[in-house]
């Protein structure tokens, strides 16, 4: 499983790995839990790209809806049936069956993750930005792998999808949530994790300025921050860093602050960090 991962860019330790595997033995959704940034999302896509499965993806919002996230009937062409068969002789009950048959039936994410012939891995993306009707609603799909339609009736997986669910912790999700799902905390990666991770997405960018630059980036979040930088954001900066031909970091914090809309995404964060703190960390990078 390690191996496959980091064939499709993406280093996970052990555990992770571990965690992966009984994901597929016992046919349960893994709810991934962790800051912005540390690679969820990322870890679903190498999922897929790694075992050649489709990822379906289902971004999660406030007002998430059934129509959005489950199915919806093709009302238009429900019109148009309903307009030919006027006249016709069919009983009403004949006429229903037709109306909401799957012909009309458009799949939304979680539909369509149910009916495909081959296994894909779906991400619900950010499940804790969604409400708790919501979540409630997915109960029954992460339960018995089925969709309920009142007007069709339930509907069985064709297989069984590779169910990939995250968290940013802005709310406490439900315990029925949790105990249908594996658990994993995704931690920011530790200093060889994340030289790992830059040399296998950026492998043209020397090993002294990838030691230098991910110290760096570890000293930083070591600080009180609003918005710790992630490994996306360490990427980022090193692609800016090679890309304006630098083998080295900046030697100073006035010069560092030039590609520091890389690493430092709120205002307040910019602010507060002062040359002395960004000197400091320069040095003691340079030192790693």
């Amino acid at each position: 499983m390690r191996s496959r991962l980091a064939a499709a860019g993406y280093i996970a330790e052990p555990p992770l790995a571990t965690t992966l595997g009984l994901l597929e033995l016992l046919e349960r959704p893994l709810l991934l839990e962790g800051d912005a940034g540390v690679g969820k999302t990322a870890l679903a896509k190498a999922l897929a790209e790694s075992e050649s499965r489709q990822l379906i993806r289902l971004q999660c919002y406030e007002g998430l809806d059934v129509d959005t996230a489950v199915y919806e009937w093709n009302y238009p062409r429900q019109l148009l049936a309903v307009k030919l068969q006027e006249g016709s002789d069919r009983s009403l009950a004949d006429k229903e069956a037709e109306i909401f048959s799957e012909r009309y039936l458009l799949p939304r994410p979680l539909l369509r993750a149910i009916s495909e012939e081959q296994s894909p891995v779906l991400l619900i993306d950010e499940i804790d930005r969604a409400d708790e009707a919501f979540e409630a609603y997915l109960l029954e799909l992460l339960s018995d792998f089925q969709v309920s339609i009142p007007e069709f009736g339930t509907v069985p997986a064709k297989s069984i999808p590779r169910v990939i669910l995250t968290s940013n912790g802005t709310r406490e999700l439900s315990d029925a949530l949790r105990r249908r799902c594996l658990y994993y905390y995704l931690d920011y990666p530790d200093t060889a994790k994340e030289r790992a991770i830059v040399h296998a997405h950026l492998p043209q960018i020397e090993e002294q300025l990838i030691r230098q630059l991910v110290a760096f980036v570890q000293g930083l979040r070591g600080l009180d921050m609003r918005k710790k930088p992630g490994v996306a954001e360490t990427l980022d900066w090193a692609a800016a860093l090679w890309g304006t031909g630098k083998h080295g970091l900046p030697s100073a914090a006035r010069m560092l602050r030039e590609t520091l809309a890389c690493l430092v995404k709120t205002r307040e964060d910019q602010q507060q960090l002062d040359d002395g703190q960004l000197d400091e960390l320069l040095d003691a990078a340079r030192r790693a």
